[in-house]
């Protein structure tokens, strides 16, 4: 994401690079909420053996079955948590990618501020797992509540657990303890390396060749196909994880024992297909918030860092 900047230009700083990647992944995170719904919905599907037939079938038949049956709004419940979750975590993982990829990059002959984007693969990919692993601990308990509040339905089985985003962090910590809020971390960190590390590698590397080759300008047309390549790669390596998480996260005291007993019982009951559930929705939802959060992102850098630039009073 960092390219080397033209000469004498301030490259944008750490704390700019922060709040544009919150505010990008929030505006990214309404557009696209409706499809990470539905996303849950077909992911916990056939968990339960009293589920019967499927209920949803298809992206668009699950948002079009859950705004029938549940309302429109059921389309968006959660997304208070998934805005605390973008805060907390996109902010970070995004933001400090640069940095910590220069940090990893620099040694004994580091590189000037004046000339980021220089960074080898391995100091790429060093980034990723740490900007990620740090973001997915500090996020946790707002994607633990978001998915529980995703996937909780008013018309099928028990009365729903929680009645709005606070009062399922105070249900969840009194329940389950405060390690309730931390559910599901295993498969969370490994499924948000690997997204972390493939969105954003892939998205820096086809930038770096797409305006070095001068095939496209670093533009708005460069950032879109960039983050569609780097949502396709990433949704097929991180779909398995992404299931598993889901479920552990949602599942019940005792449901599962651990995570390796969830994989083993998913498989057992609903074969290998069970692990690439919801894969459609997963690259419609991952594809789309990359556009419109890289997108946003290199805008909002961009504008910030014009206010920035001191006024030439020459004449």
């Amino acid at each position: 994401m960092g390219n080397p900047t033209a000469s004498g230009e301030v490259p944008p700083s750490m704390a700019i690079k922060i709040f544009s990647a919150g505010a990008g992944a929030c505006v990214a995170d309404v557009i696209t909420f409706p499809l990470d719904t539905a996303k849950v919905r077909l992911q916990i599907q056939g968990e339960s053996p009293a589920s019967g037939a499927p209920k949803y079938k298809g992206v668009l038949g699950t948002i079009t079955t859950l705004a029938k049956t549940e309302g429109p709004v059921k389309l968006y419940s959660g997304l208070p948590a998934g805005l605390q979750r973008q805060i907390s975590f996109a902010s970070l993982r995004i933001g400090l990618y640069d940095t910590v990829g220069e940090f990893f990059a620099a040694g004994k002959d580091r590189k000037p501020p004046e000339a980021p984007g220089r960074a080898t693969l391995g100091s790429r990919i060093l980034a990723g797992l740490s900007t990620g692993g740090v973001a997915v601990f500090i996020g946790q308990p707002t994607e633990v509540v978001k998915v529980r509040l995703q996937a909780q339905s008013h018309l099928h089985g028990p009365k729903p657990r929680y009645t709005g985003t606070y009062n399922a962090y105070r249900i969840i910590a009194t329940t389950e303890g405060l390690t309730g809020l931390w559910k599901g971390t295993t498969p969370n960190l490994a499924r948000n390396v690997v997204i972390n590390c493939t969105e954003l590698v892939t998205y820096d590397l086809m930038k770096e060749t797409l305006v070095k080759n001068k095939i496209l300008a670093d533009d708005l047309p460069c950032h879109f196909v960039s983050a569609v390549i780097a949502g396709f790669c990433t949704t097929l390596l991180s779909s398995p994880m992404d299931v598993v998480k889901t479920r552990f996260i949602n599942s019940t005291p005792g449901q599962y024992t651990s995570v390796p007993n969830c994989i083993m019982t998913m498989f057992i009951k609903e074969g290998p297909s069970a692990f690439f559930k919801g894969l459609v929705p997963s690259f419609l939802r991952l594809g789309s918030w990359n556009v419109i959060m890289f997108v946003c992102f290199e805008r909002l850098k961009k504008e910030l860092m014009k206010s920035r630039q001191p006024v030439d009073y020459a004449t």
